[in-house]
């Protein structure tokens, strides 16, 4: 689906508006997601996560739930919200141990890293309502991980028409929800007892 940019004057009035600068490269079939709030990652590179000391996924359950956005903290792996959500709602499921790989976890942190990923669905449907959600772990700088060292599984919840043109045009996201309303609402209806420190 190529992307019709007006500048052949289709639209009435765009002719007038538009100049002839010309975009570099040969128009193509792909459609491009936008995502610039991801820059803070690309710019540091993958080297500004070194170790333990200084990954944000380590660091995290040292503080206070509020502070690192944890909505549930279980015995191998807890659950916090995204910094830079794609949606709100945006969870990620991490273990505690600052492994990379999903093939680096063991038995038990399998087996509650996809609990946490089953309960974290059903408790944004019953917060929020989507009609879908995205999961997915990116493996390896090559596949797209933002923190490569650290294993994290994303838990993005989906509604229909969420996409729209702000991303495109603006760059900007429209997160209908502040972090901490999110995470208040996420955590007060996770079931059980958190174990929280």
């Amino acid at each position: 689906m190529q992307e019709n940019t007006g500048a052949s004057g289709e639209y009435p009035g765009d002719a007038e508006a538009t100049d002839d600068f010309g975009l570099a490269g040969v128009p193509d079939a792909f459609q491009r997601l936008w995502t610039p709030h991801r820059m803070a990652y690309i710019k540091g590179g993958q080297d500004q996560f070194k170790g333990k000391d200084d990954c944000p996924f380590c660091v995290a359950p040292q503080r206070s739930d509020e502070e690192s956005l944890i909505v549930y903290r279980g015995k191998t792996c807890y659950v916090v919200l995204n910094l830079f959500p794609y949606n709100p709602g945006h969870l990620l499921v991490c273990p505690y141990r600052h492994v990379p790989d999903y093939t680096d976890i063991t038995a038990e942190e399998t087996a509650e890293f996809a609990e946490l990923t089953q309960t974290a669905m059903r408790v944004l449907r019953k917060v929020s309502n989507p009609s879908g959600f995205n999961l997915g772990i990116n493996q390896g700088i090559t596949g797209g991980a933002g923190i490569a060292a650290h294993l994290h599984q994303h838990v993005v919840p989906r509604w229909g028409g969420d996409g729209n043109f702000f991303p495109i045009i603006a760059q900007t996201k429209a997160i209908t929800q502040t972090l901490d309303e999110v995470r208040r609402l996420v955590s007060e209806a996770w079931p059980g007892e958190s174990n929280a420190q």
